[in-house]
């Protein structure tokens, strides 16, 4: 004796959808498939080449002022550090400005490579985001265009069937040719969540490149007097004179008028004075 089909059966789904809708169905179904797959390829590429950029930037700050030149500096960051090749840069603008026979002011020759430099890294950052902000944008789209065609295939079905169709029959192909929609957008949102989110973190690490490009700049054209000096080691060094001389002179802070440069008050008279 046959085994009866489960009451609970669903003669409905993604397969039969597709199946129904032929090969434009198939056809928008692998397009929404690939898109995501590439989102979340971009997306995973994209963090780890931020988190590289981001530890660099640690790196830096936590050891790359110490060396006493610019190339002792640079040897000791990776070969493939953004930071290094910033710093690499900048080292080869200034001897090759030596070189130019009409040369231009020296510190806009090493600030224009500098912002060059910069730009690259930038742009290879930004790599991969006009796919991630293609699909966001179209991916809707696409499943709706795959809604469309099923519901067009599913109503000549019926209406070629004669008589009068029931909203049993109705409401199976045209659910069926709804998943598409909901394909698209289940494309679409982490498309435009992983953009929104790289993005802003590309952002950050701009800022941190374009303070570092600034302070190698400042560096180069003071010839290596203008260092940039971070809270831990000048807070330390001074904090024992602020507590000494009372006063709350901050490190990198100007010098105030009747103050010596340790903070202690000045002796000297004032120069109408004098």
């Amino acid at each position: 004796m046959a085994t009866p089909a489960p009451a609970n059966a669903n003669p409905y789904g993604l397969m039969q959808a597709l199946h129904e809708g032929g090969i434009i169905s198939w056809t928008v179904f692998i397009v929404l498939v690939i898109m995501s797959v590439g989102t979340f390829y971009i997306l995973f590429t994209k963090l780890m080449q931020q988190q590289k950029i981001i530890s660099q930037g640690r790196k830096v700050r936590a050891s790359f002022w110490n060396a006493s030149n610019l190339r002792e500096a640079s040897a000791k960051l990776d070969n493939k550090s953004a930071y290094r090749a910033i710093v690499d840069d900048a080292l080869n603008a200034q001897e090759q400005h030596d070189k130019l026979d009409d040369p231009v002011d020296r510190h806009d020759w090493i600030a224009n490579t500098l912002a060059r430099s910069q730009g690259s890294i930038g742009a290879r950052l930004g790599e991969g985001l006009a796919f991630l902000a293609t699909v966001g944008s179209t991916a809707p789209f696409i499943g709706l265009f795959g809604t469309v065609i099923g519901i067009y295939r599913a109503l000549i079905k019926l209406g070629s069937s004669g008589g009068t169709p029931g909203i049993d029959k109705v409401a199976g192909p045209v659910g069926e040719a709804l998943i598409m929609t909901a394909l698209g957008l289940v494309v679409a949102v982490p498309a435009v969540l992983a953009y929104n989110w790289l993005v802003r973190r590309n952002k950050n690490i701009m800022e941190d490149l374009g303070a570092f490009t600034n302070d190698v700049n400042g560096y180069l054209a003071s010839g290596g007097k203008v260092k940039p000096r971070f809270g831990g080691a000048a807070t330390k060094t001074s904090a024992p004179v602020a507590r000494a001389t009372g006063t709350t002179q901050q490190p990198g802070e100007p010098l105030r008028t009747g103050m010596t440069p340790t903070g202690a008050q000045s002796t000297r008279p004032p120069s109408g004075d004098r």
